[in-house]
Parts: C-alpha cells; structure tokens; sequence
C-alpha cells in the first residue's frame, strides 16, 4: 500500500460524487478498492434499513452473497455486534471462536474464510451500517491498514448522509430504500442477463456496470431496462461483453 496509491483511491471516489448520485456503484467502487488497499479477499456493506434490520449491499465479489441469507436480526453476526456498540468487531481466527457467532462462523469457514472484520459506518452517534472486511487467513489487521479501513468507512457514511442533506425534503431511511430497491432490481437483470447471453452472474454484473458508465446512465437505470426488455439496451451485449464461463 502506497501513499499515491491512497491518494489515487480518494480521487476516484470524489468523482463519483456527483450530482447524480448512485449510491449502488458507489458502495461497488468502495468496496473493490478496499480489497486493493487493505489486502484483504473480499469486503461489503451492510446498511440498516428504516426497521433497523442490515441487507447486505455491495460486495467486491459474489464469495459474500450466502451471508445475506442469515438472520442478521437475531445478532448472529460481527455486523450487529458493530452497530450496537458503534464500535470496530474483529475475529482474527473464526475457526477458533465458533461459539461465538454460530451461524455465521460456521457459513463464513464454509466459504473459505478465517477471518473477519466489521467497521462502524458512524458520524458522531449515529451508526448507519458497516464495512465488513474477510479473509481467506487467520491474522489480526495491521494497526495502519485498521486505520485506513475506518477511514475508507467514514467516506462512505459522510457521502451518504450528505445526500440525506442535501435533499431537505428526503430522509435517510427513504434513500437506504431506494438503494435497497435497486439492488434487487439489478439482482433480477443480473439473472436476466445470466440467462439471455449464457453468461456467469460476477460477468453479467460486469457487463451493466461498464455498458451504464459508457452510457452516462446510472446502473440501476439499466437494470430496469434489461428488466423490462428495452430496446434501448440492445447493444449492452456489445459492450465490452466477457468470454461465457459456462
């Protein structure tokens, strides 16, 4: 990890705060630089939504999508334990603490993982969610790379909750649902697509992040256009289509 390489990271993620705010890509762009910079095999955010209960949002790959199917709301997990106490939930060695997350241990280690973190997506008192970081070896983060994490967590929550601001009519719980609706909006054109063009669903993602980009649209604009059989998307197959993996 480098200074420029730090630098360069931030730089991406101001560009991406424009007016036309995609909180989806947003969170996907956070997330895979947080792979780069911290070393580590996959990273995700979970929000809370308006119950308060975390759905999971962007990974920087599918490896975490099975999480999403635990029972966040009973607190089995490093992710609840986070957002109650608004403080960093480190497990250096899953395997050797299984009784103290169950279900999660035991899907996490079945997936390949030793190693968890979750970072508190928080401004002063209010938690809004986290930044969970895996890894495939047990180990505990070194101290800088633990900073720089929060730090890359802190970004996130400021640019969400200054969306909440600068929209004086909308409140936070309104945009956490709207990105919610998204995601399963892309989920069901990522399928779409999946099967349309026999592809995997990681290429299929792929394809509508880099077709939305060259197009100037938000992602979650063309996932509903693949969604509803658009003309208008046509020519995504076009676009920078990925070798089929099956």
């Amino acid at each position: 990890m480098s200074d420029q390489q730090v630098a360069q990271t931030f730089v991406k993620l101001a560009d991406t705060l424009v007016e036309r705010f995609d909180s989806i890509e947003f969170l996907h762009v956070l997330a895979d630089r947080c792979v780069e910079l911290l070393h580590v095999d996959t990273a995700g955010f979970l929000l809370a939504d308006e119950t308060g209960a975390l759905k999971l949002m962007a990974t920087s790959s599918d490896l975490t999508r099975p999480l999403k199917h635990f029972p966040l709301q009973a607190g089995d997990g490093p992710s609840e334990e986070c957002v109650r106490s608004g403080q960093t939930v480190r497990c250096d060695d899953l395997r050797a603490e299984p009784q103290r997350w169950p279900m999660f241990a035991a899907t996490a280690v079945q997936l390949g993982f030793a190693a968890a973190d979750a970072v508190p997506m928080r401004l002063r008192d209010e938690v809004i969610g986290t930044l969970n970081l895996f890894r495939t070896s047990p180990g505990a983060l070194p101290a800088e790379t633990a900073c720089l994490a929060q730090s890359l967590a802190n970004v996130a929550t400021i640019s969400l909750l200054q969306v909440r601001s600068a929209r004086q009519n909308q409140m936070l719980a309104h945009e956490l649902q709207s990105a919610l609706t998204n995601r399963v909006t892309i989920e069901q054109a990522k399928g779409v697509l999946t099967e349309r063009l026999e592809i995997s669903v990681a290429d299929a993602f792929s394809l509508m992040r880099n077709y939305a980009r060259n197009s100037n649209q938000l992602l979650s604009d063309v996932a509903e256009q693949v969604n509803a059989r658009s003309p208008e998307v046509n020519g995504l197959s076009r676009i920078s289509r990925p070798r089929p993996r099956w």
